[in-house]
């Protein structure tokens, strides 16, 4: 399997994150007496910008569902160009799974335009400087919309672009497979839209009101 799908950098990829969590965590604690000291950790937390949250799950919902579809693509249009190339006739049939992978992207676009719907600037607090709570739920909603609908389309992508794949080469070798197949790759293309379902679901939390 082609790129980051290897079975041996899914490990390398894991423990690279999980370092670099347990460096952030430990960044945070006050003494050396506790593994991590929560209310500091939560304290980076509540001190981040809402705003910077809310880009981030903005970019997340695109960036990541265009790197799915990209992804599938890459997949499924390799293995369909190849299997052209002795069998032609699937060709035509077979763009079918090209456009399920680029729904993918499509998912996340449609739900980057509704986050940003819900931007409006609240100005802290004069006296403290920290923001009101409505304002840290509104963005830490629409980082999680985002992020849901981007991990899901980025699988789903991916998803899809595997099954699309194997969709073009047994096709090429046996024609009756193909409506078969197919079934399998739309119960895989629907993994990215519950991820749209959910994520519409929490950006209705995601209300930026002025106190």
């Amino acid at each position: 399997m082609p790129g980051i799908l290897h079975e041996r950098s899914i490990p390398v990829v894991a423990a690279l994150w999980t370092f670099t969590l347990f460096l952030i965590v430990r960044g945070t604690r006050g003494s050396d007496d506790v593994l991590i000291d929560w209310e500091r950790l939560w304290l980076l937390f509540a001190r981040i910008n809402p705003y910077f949250f809310s880009a981030l799950g903005i970019a997340g919902s695109v960036g990541l569902s265009v790197a799915g579809a990209a992804w599938g693509i890459f997949i499924t249009g390799s293995s369909l160009l190849g299997a052209a190339v002795h069998a032609p006739r699937i060709t035509s049939k077979n763009l079918i799974s090209v456009i399920f992978v680029e729904a993918a992207a499509i998912y996340g676009v449609i739900v980057a335009i509704i986050l940003s719907t819900k931007l409006d600037y609240v100005p802290p607090d004069p006296d403290t400087g920290a923001f009101h709570a409505s304002t840290m739920l509104a963005g830490y909603a629409v980082f999680a919309s985002g992020m849901t609908c981007g991990l899901c389309n980025l699988v789903c992508g991916i998803c899809v672009g595997v099954v699309g794949s194997a969709c073009a080469i047994a096709d090429a070798a046996n024609p009756t497979l193909f409506v078969k197949i197919l079934v399998i790759e739309i119960f895989g293309s629907a993994i990215g839209l519950f991820g749209v379902i959910v994520a519409i679901i929490l950006s209705s939390n995601a209300v930026f009101d002025k106190v």
